[in-house]
């Protein structure tokens, strides 16, 4: 792999440091981010992208999204949890075909890079089949995106002598298989998780086989807590077992007491908030603040492609000014005034959104900042779109004034996916004819069922 040499943009490291370099050059060779300074010389380059008026950062990490509701979206915008949990899980997902999971994702993993997004956490719980689970993987890796592929499990009714889905551990042999034969490295470009039920949706059974064979496997698992429990001690319960751990991720946990929150952040469980889709569905309070008080990191996701914009600029902007105003209306009941000061800046914001969530996925050592020796996926963004410029300050133009329609070129593992502001897919057109025909398909058949 030739070397590129991106010369003379203003890079935004997310280092310890918080460094800033302006201008900068930054070289990549082998796939690897090899050097980066104020000004380098370099000999038998392959490349020079000039990066003049944009601004070099890391490519953003998405940390939860369920990338197979693709083909629907939109029909989601207006539904409660409630209706969510009956339209999607019981109804939608069981008319889809692996040939339905393959479109939506390939499609989903083109608008995350399309948006800057170089690493994309896979939250897949409708893969009812090996063939499901493989066309889902085999989607990601024809994207080129870097993903956490979470191997889940898919919720719908039980019919007659059937076990409810709270009853049935992600199925062991599958995982094996898929460990064995498809994501045996945890160096390649797309990886293996585990999306599992936890205390929140399942019983203590299962909660003990599932978090026991993310540990033997060594895997990130992850769970959503959105309601009640089903198992109102168990994590008190997976603790003592020892079964908590970096592992293990929790999404949403709006409803943990503190003591239960205390617990899991002492254990060193990480955190991803969907602060959107936390707002409309009624989950309570996102948990950003509580975290920060605790000294916990924070990662951010989109959550459902069917409901809300999944680009990470909307993303990292919805969560900070939620938290902001959240913050604001503690400050005014308090003492009647808000804060003296901002109580979250934008550069934590921007954390959130590519080094953090890259700690959630287990690959803060390889990607979410722009240090030597990480992979080079990096994303430039063209600051010169009315809007955007001048750029004063190049975090908050980040965080609060940029968008999708900003980033210019997109570099995964060294591999330029986006150049000039066009994705470097082929057949985009006609893979967005057969998107769209997928999600038609289903929602007929759906509302065929319900009459």
């Amino acid at each position: 792999m030739s070397r590129i040499l991106i010369k003379g943009g203003t890079i935004v490291t997310m280092d310890e440091k918080g460094r800033i370099l302006a201008p900068g050059d930054l070289l990549v060779e082998r796939g690897r981010i090899a050097a980066l300074a104020p000004r380098l010389e370099v000999e038998e380059v392959g490349e020079v992208i000039d990066a003049a008026g944009m601004i070099v950062m890391p490519g953003f990490v998405n940390a939860h999204l369920h990338t197979w509701q693709t083909g629907l979206r939109g029909i989601a915008a207006d539904w409660t949890i409630k209706e969510y949990l009956r339209a999607m899980h019981a109804g939608l997902a069981t008319h889809f075909r692996p040939q339905d999971i393959y479109i939506a994702n390939l499609m989903g993993a083109h608008a995350q890079l399309n948006a800057g997004t170089t690493t994309l956490v896979d939250w897949c719980h409708n893969n009812p089949t090996p063939e499901h689970t493989d066309a889902a993987i085999d989607a990601l890796r024809n994207s080129g995106i870097r993903a956490l592929f979470l191997h889940g499990s898919p919720k719908p009714d039980p019919k007659t002598g059937q076990r409810h889905f709270s009853e049935i551990p992600l199925p062991r042999a599958e995982v094996e298989r898929v460990r064995r034969e498809r994501l045996s490295s945890d160096d390649g470009l797309v990886t293996l998780g585990l999306a599992i039920l936890g205390p929140g949706m399942s019983v203590h059974e299962v909660c003990l086989a599932d978090f026991r064979l993310a540990r033997e496997l060594g895997l990130v698992a992850s769970m959503h807590v959105s309601g009640g429990f089903m198992v109102p001690d168990g994590f008190e319960r997976l603790a003592a077992e020892g079964l908590l751990g970096r592992h293990i991720n929790v999404v949403h946990a709006n409803i943990l007491s503190d003591e239960q929150l205390s617990l899991l952040v002492s254990n060193g469980v990480s955190f991803t908030v969907t602060a959107e889709v936390e707002m409309q569905m009624g989950f309570g309070r996102p948990l950003t603040g509580r975290l920060r008080a605790l000294g916990a990191p924070v990662s951010i996701g989109s959550d459902i492609e069917s409901a809300m914009s999944s680009d990470m600029f909307t993303v990292a902007r919805m969560t900070l000014q939620c938290q902001r105003l959240l913050d604001n209306l503690d400050a005014i009941a308090a003492m009647g005034a808000g804060p003296e000061a901002i109580t979250v800046s934008s550069a934590e914001a921007l954390r959130w959104a590519t080094i953090d969530g890259a700690r959630m996925a287990g690959m803060d050592h390889r990607v979410g900042s722009l240090v030597p020796g990480k992979a080079a996926d990096i994303a430039l963004l063209d600051t010169r779109a009315h809007g955007l410029y001048p750029v004063n300050d190049p975090v908050a133009s980040i965080v609060l004034q940029a968008g999708p329609a900003n980033v210019d070129t997109v570099m995964v593992d060294g591999v330029v996916r986006k150049r000039a502001g066009r994705l470097l897919a082929a057949d985009l057109d006609r893979r967005a004819d057969e998107l769209a025909a997928s999600g038609a398909r289903i929602l007929t058949e759906f509302r065929g069922a319900q009459s």
